[in-house]
């Protein structure tokens, strides 16, 4: 029984891939893990954007909060993860564009499921970047950010969950009521979700990071492809 339980772990384990990084190859160097399947099967890509606190130029930094240290407690992504760095000011949404065909061009991907994610400064790149190339995308998270109000009918072309805490002092949850306003005015059927976090700050809500609730919805999506 104890030679059974091994082999199955190994088995599990086999349809994941190592974390590593990949630097000089687009202008933001990144994080990637790809499944072992990958070369068999088109894989989902998930893309992490972090916030300021870890923007610099040491990789490991990124670790320490959102997806990649979910993934270091042991959670398992069914898909090609990306998670570069920012070594100041603000996210380009043209940078992560490249960043994103980087990995297309290079690894087995599939087109009809492509995800962002990202966090505080993170989540105004997430936002930023769909609504600059939202044909590009699936579907994405924004958690305790904002975004160009400007941008709301392209936002309003893909599924969106903007999520903030009900006390965050630091970025305010009206930054992401507008940009969902926005999103409304310009669509009132659009497909977004505004979930408030009762007690959340700027934070604690880093441990949606760590719930299934995020990563079921994001993977269940899938863009019809023309």
């Amino acid at each position: 029984m104890r030679f059974r339980f091994l082999f199955l772990l190994l088995l599990s384990a086999s349809a994941f891939g190592q974390l590593k990084t990949i630097i000089g190859q687009t202008d933001y160097p990144f994080w990637i893990d790809v499944p072992e399947n990958e070369k068999n099967e088109k894989q989902p890509i998930l893309l992490f954007l972090h916030g300021k606190s870890l923007s610099g130029k040491d990789l490991n930094r990124v670790k320490r909060y959102g997806v990649l240290r979910a993934m270091e407690k042991g959670r398992k992504i069914p898909g090609i993860v990306v998670a570069p760095q920012l070594a100041s000011g603000s996210w380009n949404p043209d940078k992560v564009l490249q960043l994103l065909e980087y990995v297309q061009k290079n690894f087995n991907t599939d087109l009809s499921r492509v995800y962002v994610c990202g966090m505080s400064l993170g989540s105004y790149g997430t936002l930023h970047f769909a609504g600059k190339h939202a044909d590009k995308i699936t579907a994405a998270v924004a958690i305790c950010g904002g975004g160009n109000v400007s941008d709301g009918c392209k936002l309003a072309t893909i599924p969106l969950w903007i999520q903030h805490g009900n006390k965050d002092y630091i970025v305010r949850m009206s930054e992401s009521e507008k940009v969902v306003n926005a999103i409304k005015k310009c669509n009132p059927d659009a497909d977004v979700t505004f979930t408030i976090i009762p007690g959340g700050n700027h934070s604690n809500v880093e441990r949606l990071f760590h719930e299934d609730a995020l990563y079921d919805w994001l993977f269940k999506q899938k863009k019809e492809q023309l």
